[in-house]
């Protein structure tokens, strides 16, 4: 919903009534993933897409009906055995979409939702897909507060402690409950849409490497922080395109920064006086990813300091250095590139080797 959320505030401000589609769960390569939306308009505008052009057609006219009758529906596309250009996905995949209608009405919770996801305050949207309960039933969770139902307190309780899970992992996707919200059970079905604050990255070092790092950063969705120690160089006007730009020593502000799992650290100084300190501190983190620049020379005598200082070889395993994949990158934006095909290729368990050896699935889980 982020990527339609300005023109569907404008529309929901203006009292209007639109139509709502969003991807609640995948099978197989299936083009985009859950939360993925489409919005359509009362005028008949369509923002957005939930399959990349494959089935959007489909979803348009549903949403048209939906906003007629004010009933949310649950559709499953799949592939078209007599014309998969028809309505089918050509890709193979299976996908199932929430179309619901908005307004003012229809979920008056809208607008502190949105106001959440603009200020990246973290917030989820639960709703009821499937089973015994209400279709289209819907609560929204927020760390320390509630609204809506799904018409049972015992539901609503167990949903709200398995949303704020999935809202501080920033997962989206299905769970499965009993009828009167048993863990057990698996007859109900709701779909968590969690707006968690972007991942952040972090670039150590001032250098012109950093700056295309910091554009593919924000380019992949994570809030960028550029930090080193020599005012001169740590410079907004160097760096436009992060969204703070922080002169301090680097293991210093790394120590007093908040990490987490999602985070990534790019250590880019390549310099022993910088980079093994923080690196101290970096490998000791729960930051999802580790990454430092420099040539295989650096890296041996980085490892050697590393382990004079103490750091142990469980935690040196952490770290990806040289930083990136083998793409043969040469240039500042190609290597942007290769730290960008790394860190993909950590999230979603990629292999890093070119997709026609491969076999199987394209897109993991």
């Amino acid at each position: 919903m982020r990527d339609v959320l300005g023109e569907i505030r404008t529309w929901y401000a203006a009292g209007e009534t639109f139509g709502l589609a969003t991807v609640v769960d995948t099978f197989r390569s299936a083009p985009r993933p859950p939360g993925a939306a489409m919005a359509v308009s009362a005028a008949g505008e369509a923002v957005g897409s939930v399959s990349g052009g494959c089935v959007e057609g489909a979803v348009y006219e549903l949403a048209r009906e939906v906003m007629a009758t004010g009933r949310p529906v649950v559709r499953r596309y799949g592939v078209s055995d007599d014309d998969a250009f028809a309505v089918g996905l050509t890709c193979g995949g299976i996908l199932d979409v929430l179309v619901e209608p908005v307004g003012p009405a229809a979920y008056p919770e809208f607008a502190d939702v949105a106001a959440s996801v603009e200020r990246h305050e973290p917030v989820a949207v639960v709703t009821v897909v499937g089973g015994p309960r209400e279709l289209g039933a819907r609560r929204v969770v927020w760390p320390g507060r509630v609204a809506g139902s799904l018409g049972l307190e015992r539901l609503d309780a167990a949903v709200d402690d398995d949303a704020r899970g999935m809202l501080a992992q920033g997962r989206t996707g299905v769970r499965r409950y009993g009828p009167d919200g048993e863990r057990r059970g698996d007859e109900l079905s709701v779909f968590v849409h969690s707006f968690a604050p972007p991942p952040r990255m972090l670039v150590f070092g001032a250098i012109d490497f950093a700056a295309a790092v910091v554009r593919v950063g924000r380019f992949l969705g994570y809030h960028v922080t550029v930090c080193d120690a020599r005012p001169v160089f740590a410079t907004a006007k160097r760096f436009p395109d992060a969204d703070e730009v922080v002169v301090k020593w680097p293991h210093r502000y790394l120590a007093e920064t908040e990490v987490d799992e999602r985070t990534a650290i790019c250590v880019l100084t390549h310099d022993p006086k910088f980079d093994v300190p923080l690196l101290e501190v970096a490998l000791r983190t729960p930051a999802g990813y580790v990454g430092a620049m420099g040539s295989r020379r650096t890296h041996d005598d980085r490892l050697k300091r590393l382990r004079e200082a103490g750091v142990t070889e469980e935690e040196i395993a952490r770290l990806r250095s040289p930083i990136g994949l083998d793409i043969g990158a040469r240039t500042p934006e190609e290597t942007a590139v290769s730290v960008a095909a790394e860190l993909i290729a950590l999230r979603w368990g990629g292999t890093g080797r070119p997709l026609g050896e491969t076999a199987g699935r394209i897109h993991g889980d």
